[in-house]
């Protein structure tokens, strides 16, 4: 199926140049809050979060009267971006230089490297340290909290932080932000806090700095990379017998299968990996030093190496994993087949494509491997991300959890539409407005943001509420067909999702975060074309020229219209009814006894004299719930053949 965003860049090479001290575009924005004490960067995979961190340690320990950097890094292979650096050649102060002895992301036990911890606390002359969450957490429980006056705490993948009392990180956070006067970086690649518990709650969230370079800042400023898609295709039966419609080993691949709880697993996931090899070709031998596999491929017998992450015997991931860390040419490896690995931090530019089994429920995690293909490289001008999902299938006992996937996906790849366009401000166009303010976009009838609180949700959080109100179950009823008119959605839905996520908010306040949602997702989703020196956007199937944009007009626009677009080109007519009945028989509230005395009474003499089965979208009431009760028999059908009633 074709994809569902696409998403084309200027390659302006803004994003990737440096200034006279060595910085690129995100890092020189990150340096300028260099002196706040808690700070949150939000910049995507590649855009140099690592080295923007050198720069503010270093600038906090020779500027600022800060004796120490503590990095804290979720897993030791992403220990080594913080390896010693030189920064000097290229126009900055000081190289980020330490001693060895303190990058504790290496092989070992937590004990010893709690006690490293504590050394490099008590040693004068050590000033960096590089440790993983999990040694953070431990070391902590082990010292007392005013070892940390005075240093500078980094974590990195900061979306592992969460608000969650269960979560240690978030407990040790808070207690060295309460109880002594550190000071605080945080980075993440993720616009999403969580996707259901808040990293931060609102209170502690607002003592940060934010900094944030968004992902169209990012890929506009590539010099290769032109084009990004994100698509679907869908599977019937097993996953594997579907490979190999969707794997082309001429682009450079990640190949996530999926984990061995999910239900597209075989949950044999060694043989997974074997059967992927033989559908791509001949397995000749695997690499004793490397664990590199040769493969010769089907048909041209091409030679493929091969990375397989999904073996977890430690001494064979150690060999691949370092033959993967030290790889500099494109011809070094072809295709990673990995599970859990190769997603956050996995640096390999030459990827074009990210090719993932099953649907992710988490977006942090779908932006993370969206991030692994979006490199800027000399061997590609495309990246894509393909999500293989599977088909909902009428006789399966699992078809509501099908469905529900499938149109989570979906709205997931709507959400990253939002994320990877760019960004408009809003304003209200009086009728004496002729001004034209680069990036703005007036409206008229449009509230304007009246408050702190407001404009902080609008400027920093929009992304995330939309993530809520995208992913919401009553919203998602509203997906496959026009059962909810968009007033309804826009109007009634969406305020609900806002007042649940801040709660604190006056009703004023909800509706200028409604206005300001649904502005920027129309004019973000909708295709916009210039004809002469006036602008126009598509909304609900017609141009409208954006200097006659009303809020009333936004508001008749149904936000899951591409969605369904999509839907209706890609799956069967009869895919589709079984969706819209999966839907519908969540929302039908009826008896057994009811449904039994319509189904024998009426519904057959209905199709006899009809020559078709009741329309659950008729004007006439007793024909719909005629057509609900059909719903509703069939559902339990379901129900008793897969034994849950």
């Amino acid at each position: 199926m074709p994809d569902l965003v696409n998403v084309t860049y200027a390659q302006t090479g803004r994003s990737i140049s440096t200034n006279g001290m060595g910085m690129r575009e995100m890092q020189a924005r990150a340096f300028e809050a260099r002196n706040a004490q808690y700070l949150l960067l939000k910049a995507p995979p590649a855009s140099g979060k690592s080295r923007a961190l050198m720069f503010l340690g270093l600038d906090k320990l020779f500027n600022q009267g800060l004796k120490k950097v503590i990095v804290a890094v979720p897993e030791r292979s992403i220990g080594s971006s913080f390896d010693r650096t030189d920064l000097t050649t290229y126009g900055f102060f000081a190289d980020w230089d330490f001693n060895p002895d303190y990058n504790l992301c290496t092989p070992g036990g937590e004990s010893s490297k709690v006690t490293a911890f504590q050394n490099f606390l008590n040693d004068p002359a050590a000033t960096i340290l590089i440790c993983t969450h999990s040694t953070l957490r431990f070391a902590f429980d082990a010292v007392d909290e005013s070892v940390f006056d005075n240093v500078l705490l980094a974590i990195d993948e900061f979306h592992h932080v969460s608000a969650d009392v269960e979560n240690r990180l978030g407990e040790v956070l808070r207690a060295i932000m309460k109880n002594t006067t550190a000071h605080i970086i945080a980075m993440t690649g993720s616009y999403f806090r969580g996707d259901s518990v808040p990293v931060l709650q609102p209170e502690d969230e607002v003592v940060f700095s934010k900094v944030t370079y968004n992902y169209y800042e990012q890929l506009n400023g590539y010099t290769h990379l032109k084009t990004l898609g994100i698509g679907y295709h869908f599977y019937q039966g097993r996953y594997l017998s579907a490979i190999g419609e969707v794997l082309d080993t001429d682009k450079k691949t990640i190949l996530h299968i999926p984990n061995v709880n999910a239900g597209e697993s075989t949950k044999d996931k060694l043989k997974e990996v074997d059967t992927i090899l033989d559908t791509v070709g001949e397995v000749m031998h695997q690499d004793t030093e490397t664990g590199v596999i040769h493969v010769k491929r089907h048909g041209d017998g091409k030679m493929l190496k091969v990375a397989d992450l999904v073996n977890d015997n430690p001494k064979d991931r150690d060999k691949i994993v370092g033959y993967l860390r030290q790889m500099k040419n494109v011809d070094d490896m072809d295709l990673i087949i990995a599970l859990g690995m190769a997603k956050e931090g996995f640096d390999w530019p030459f990827c074009e494509h990210a090719l993932t089994v099953g649907y992710r429920g988490s977006l942090t995690e779908i932006i993370q491997i969206i991030g692994r293909a979006t490199r800027d490289s000399s061997n590609k001008t495309h990246a894509q991300f393909t999500n293989l999902i599977a088909q909902p299938d009428a006789a399966d006992d699992q078809v509501k959890l099908s469905v529900n996937n499938m149109l989570k996906a979906i709205t997931a790849s709507l959400l990253m539409e939002q994320v990877l366009a760019p960004n408009f401000k809003f304003k209200t166009r009086r009728f004496d407005d002729e001004e034209h303010e680069e990036g703005t976009i007036k409206i008229r009838g449009f509230k304007e943001p009246s408050s702190l609180r407001v404009k902080a949700i609008v400027e920093s959080d929009l992304n995330d509420l939309k993530a809520a109100i995208l992913q919401d179950n009553k919203l998602l009823q509203a997906l496959p067909g026009e059962f909810i008119e968009p007033e309804v959605i826009n109007k009634v839905l969406i305020p609900k999702v806002i007042r649940t996520k801040y709660p604190e908010l006056s009703n004023e306040e909800v509706e200028e975060i409604r206005q300001y949602v649904l502005a920027d997702s129309a004019i973000k989703s909708g295709e916009i074309k210039q004809v002469g020196d006036k602008s126009f956007v598509r909304m609900a199937g017609k141009f409208v020229n954006i200097e006659d944009l009303h809020i009333d007009l936004i508001d008749r626009v149904n936000p899951f219209q591409k969605a369904f677009e999509v839907l209706s080109k890609s799956v069967t007519a009869r895919l589709l009814k079984v969706i819209q009945e999966t839907i519908d028989a969540g929302r039908i509230e009826m008896t057994d006894e009811e449904a039994v005395i319509l189904y024998r009474d009426k519904i057959g003499p209905f199709v006899k004299s009809h020559g078709s089965e009741p329309s659950i979208n008729a004007t006439d009431p007793l024909e719909r719930r005629m057509a609900e009760a059909l719903v509703y028999l069939r559902n339990k059908k379901r129900q008793r053949a897969s034994g849950n009633s």
